[in-house]
Order: structure tokens, then C-alpha cells, then sequence
């Protein structure tokens, strides 16, 4: 029963750590409230099945430790090197794969976020504890430098209309400038110029804040979570 006392173990973090009761979380590993009691208290044998489905809740949770009880209960992993940008409303998905793509640069947020263009992801990423994204892209430039560097990946959350921005949050942003397309990432505030303009500020002291008109804006996706890489070699 070894498994068995490994699940409950489990399963009290888990429920105290997302503020959910036993029966929500029998719900999230698409088991009966009723299988769950029995497995916590012994009394169901865990099979292989049983094993995946609280594998597959929270990718954190580490296989050797939950079959043969050896090492830690979670995966270790950088905290360092991810991110995650929350707002109050957001909710937390344990078990997201978001897909990962890389646009041309001439291409910009308006093409990727087209529905009537299926844009193919190139891989797939998983932050553990992440708000609902929509998408991933691999950083380009300096701007929100030291925050996030040229090589990190952001994920993202697609905000349809720009009348509907969160002050003082990061945002990707595809903007028309004199008929060029810009794509960039910034801070975008409220405008003194008024409510037809927005303030685009950089995390990097080295690039000037600017005030750009709303309709300028191509497309736009609130910044949820960035993952670091650290090349070695």
C-alpha cells in the first residue's frame, strides 16, 4: 500500500496548495470522489491506469517517487528561469501544453493571430502552475531587458480589443509605424495625450518611452509567463 499512501500524500499538498476539496480534485484526475476515498485509505489496489491520471494533473509530480518512493515528491526544476505574470483574475492550469511558434518577422502578431490562417507551432512548452495562455514566441530584441533577454520565450494571452488593456502590464505588440510593421514587447500605460493614445514604456532604460496612437495597433496579447534559457558552452 506503499502507492496508495504516496497518492494521499500527494493529494493533501495538492488540495491545500490549490485550495480545492477532495471531491474537486477526484474531478481534475477524472476519477469518482468514492475511487479516490478508497485509494487514499488503501482500500483500492492502484494500477498502471491510476498512476497516469495523477501524472498527467501536475506535470510536476515526479514518477520514480510516486511508484517506487525514491527521491523527492516534485520534480526539481529552475525556478529562476521561469516566470509568470499574474493578474487577479487569472486561474491556474496545472496541466497546459501551449504551443510554441516561430512567425517571421515581417509576418507579425496580425498574421499568428488570423483565424483565418492556420499558423503550425514548432514544439509545445509546459509552465507549471501558468494562467490559460493561447501561445508562445521566442523573444526578439532588448527592450524589457533584464526581465526577459533576446532567446527567451513568452507566453501570451490574446487581447482582441485594445480598448480593453490592463494599465501598467506587459504586453506583445504589433504596431504600425508609418506603414512599417513593428513587433515588440512593453509596459503599456495611460497616455496624457488622451484616450486615443497609449504610453509604450521599456523595462531597458536604454529605449525611450513613446506615445503611439491606439489605432496603430495591429495586435496585441497580454505577456502570462516567460521561460529563460541558459546556453552553456
Amino acid at each position: 500500500m506503499e502507492v496508495n499512501n504516496r497518492i494521499k500524500e500527494f493529494c493533501s499538498w495538492y488540495s491545500k496548495e490549490n485550495k480545492i476539496t477532495q471531491k474537486e480534485l477526484s474531478g481534475l484526475v477524472d476519477i469518482s470522489s468514492s475511487q479516490l476515498s478508497s485509494i487514499i485509505n488503501g482500500r483500492d489496489k492502484v494500477g498502471l491506469l491510476i498512476v497516469e491520471k495523477f501524472l498527467n494533473l501536475d506535470t510536476r509530480l515526479d514518477a520514480n517517487w510516486l511508484i517506487t518512493g525514491k527521491g523527492e515528491m516534485l520534480k526539481e526544476y529552475d525556478k529562476n528561469s521561469q516566470t509568470v505574470f499574474k493578474l487577479k483574475t487569472d486561474y491556474n492550469l496545472n496541466n497546459q501544453f501551449i504551443p510554441l511558434y516561430e512567425i517571421d518577422a515581417s509576418a507579425g502578431l496580425i498574421t499568428l493571430f488570423d483565424s483565418q490562417i492556420t499558423q503550425n507551432p514548432v514544439g509545445e512548452i509546459s509552465i507549471p502552475n501558468a494562467p490559460k495562455c493561447d501561445g508562445a514566441l521566442y523573444v526578439r530584441g532588448d527592450s524589457m531587458y533584464p526581465i526577459l533577454k533576446s532567446g527567451d520565450i513568452v507566453a501570451y494571452k490574446t487581447i482582441h480589443d485594445p480598448n480593453n488593456i490592463f494599465w501598467g502590464e506587459m504586453y506583445l505588440i504589433d504596431i504600425d509605424v508609418e506603414g512599417e510593421q513593428y513587433l515588440t514587447i512593453k509596459y503599456i500605460q495611460r497616455s496624457d495625450k488622451g484616450d486615443d493614445y497609449v504610453y509604450l514604456v521599456s523595462h531597458n532604460g536604454n529605449h525611450q518611452p513613446v506615445h503611439i496612437l491606439k489605432s496603430n495597433i495591429r495586435a496585441l496579447a497580454l505577456v502570462k509567463a516567460s521561460i529563460r534559457y541558459n546556453s552553456m558552452g
